[in-house]
């Protein structure tokens, strides 16, 4: 037993009710130390503990005791023939195998030796039979266990059963992907624990819940601690999720305000609140009700201005104790931690359900530098264009495609988004735009390429100055045609960033 969590007062519950107690070395010592009578295996088994523990209970005497039929008569006198007593109850938790490996410093050596064979064997007997036996392998069932040995409970046995088939598989599942870490094989075996029910899914009607890998990093949702406000929905989890991946690409002080898994409003700033105030001013209407997520510790004078709006999530390292005073006068909002990493996130492979099956995919941690780019127009971009244009660049990956983004200087300014033709976003990013006070010298960013020379007409006609964008059409020359003709700069990257 490598969790010992309420192990003695549930194994006192079981002599109460009649059974003897069989047990190994570490979890038999303990046991005893609580002054309960505890039978060795090797009593049972007639054998010693051999290869340094790894052999303890695969042994006939174990398993015919628990995989003999308790109805079938040859089962039974097969079983009285050897002198075999029946095993009725079998209370097993693997070996911590995740939480070795999710040590840096443990070897394969160690790892390996943290592959429960005995434990998995003996369970999984156990949940074969489970018409007669109960298998136990959580100490969060050992009270209802105890409830159901007194009402003779078969359906929470079945119920026992199924958890242990989900456990040892998600167990197998680990150990397959620590050994082969090849990011595509052959069978791809997923294991997700539930982190919380939900309410609802993304309609009232759908029911839901949010699961979470053994292996989840440190920066994701599943790893955050909610500390004020209304548990989380389903479209909360998937907008916040979708917060979480822009803002951590920013080492600067940066906020990011999403809406519908697109951002509405990205600041950077000297400070937090400078960020914010850029992000908020990006957008005031669309970032009522949104998901704020900042990668800095949230100061008082954030947190005072972030209060006078309705906010549905906020998310950052850590609050001030002011400022989660302030903010946590409103009962709905949802504050949470989350650590941070602040900057490129290291390449991860990322799965998408589609009707049958699923999708997997490296994430797309692509970021362009000055050096990234082409310029294809005879007007060279200024210095502060190239850093506008490069900000742009960042943010329009997560943005759904046909993506359009107008910003200047660390600030989001319009943002067109899944338009099924580009020069619609173009239409909507610069309209939205061409609303705020700082506009003067902006410059966009597409996350394709243009296949008409429209959108760069459109967005000359509308005070463009530069323009970022992948290239690669055979109408290239088009657009450059057009950039040329209004004097607007134009580089590109030979990268696009489709995100549907």
């Amino acid at each position: 037993m490598s969790d010992k969590t309420g192990l003695q007062e549930f194994a006192a519950g079981l002599i109460d009710r009649g059974f003897e107690l069989v047990s190994t070395g570490g979890t038999k010592a303990t046991l005893e130390k609580a002054g309960l009578t505890v039978t060795a295996v090797e009593a049972v088994t007639g054998f010693p503990e051999m290869l340094d523990g790894r052999v303890k209970t695969l042994h006939p005497n174990i398993h015919a005791g628990i995989l003999a039929k308790r109805d079938e008569p040859t089962h039974m006198a097969a079983l009285k023939a050897r002198d075999i007593q029946p095993i009725d109850l079998v209370c097993v938790n693997l070996y911590p195998f995740a939480a070795t490996i999710a040590k840096p410093e443990t070897t394969r050596a160690e790892a390996i030796e943290q592959i429960d064979i005995g434990g998995p064997s003996a369970l999984r007997a156990a949940a074969k039979n489970a018409a007669s036996v109960w298998a136990v392998a959580d100490p969060a069932d050992y009270a209802r266990v105890l409830t159901g040995l007194d009402e003779d409970d078969a359906a929470l046995r079945t119920q026992l059963a199924a958890k242990v088939f989900q456990i040892t598989a998600a167990y197998d599942a680990q150990i397959a992907a620590y050994l082969d870490p090849e990011p595509f094989p052959q069978q791809f075996t997923p294991t997700f624990s539930k982190v919380q029910s939900l309410r609802y899914g993304e309609n009232s009607y759908q029911q839901a819940a949010f699961y979470g890998s053994p292996d989840a990093p440190a920066e994701s949702l599943v790893n955050a601690k909610q500390l004020h406000g209304k548990a989380l929905s389903f479209n909360n989890i998937r907008d916040a999720d979708a917060a979480l991946a822009m803002v951590n690409e920013y080492q600067e002080p940066t906020v990011v305000a999403v809406k519908h898994m697109n951002p509405c409003g990205i600041g950077q700033g000297a400070t937090i609140e400078a960020a914010w105030d850029k992000a908020y001013a990006a957008d005031p209407m669309s970032i009522f009700g949104g998901i704020i997520a900042l990668n800095r510790p949230v100061d008082l004078a954030t947190a005072e201005k972030m209060h006078a709006l309705f906010l549905e999530i906020i998310m950052a390292p850590s609050f001030d104790d002011d400022a989660f005073a302030v903010l946590a006068k409103k009962k709905n909002v949802r504050l949470l931690t989350i650590n941070l990493a602040g900057g490129p996130l290291p390449e991860r492979v990322e799965t998408v359900a589609v009707n049958g099956g699923v999708l997997r995919q490296t994430t797309d941690t692509k970021i362009e530098t000055a050096a990234d780019l082409t310029v294809v127009t005879k007007v060279q971009p200024t210095a502060d264009q190239i850093a506008s244009l490069l900000f742009a660049q960042q943010v329009v990956k997560h943005v759904k495609s046909n993506a359009i983004v107008v910003a200047k200087k660390g600030q989001t300014l319009g943002i067109g988004a899944g338009q099924m033709n580009r020069i619609g976003s173009v239409e909507i990013a610069l309209n939205e735009a061409q609303q705020n006070k700082h506009f003067a010298g902006a410059v966009m960013a597409s996350d394709a390429f243009f296949p008409m020379d429209d959108c760069v007409e459109y967005a000359a006609q509308h005070d463009i100055k530069a323009i970022i964008q992948p290239g690669g059409s055979i109408r290239d020359k088009d657009s450059i045609a057009m950039a040329d003709k209004y004097g607007i700069a134009m580089v590109t990257t030979g990268v696009r960033h489709f995100r549907h």
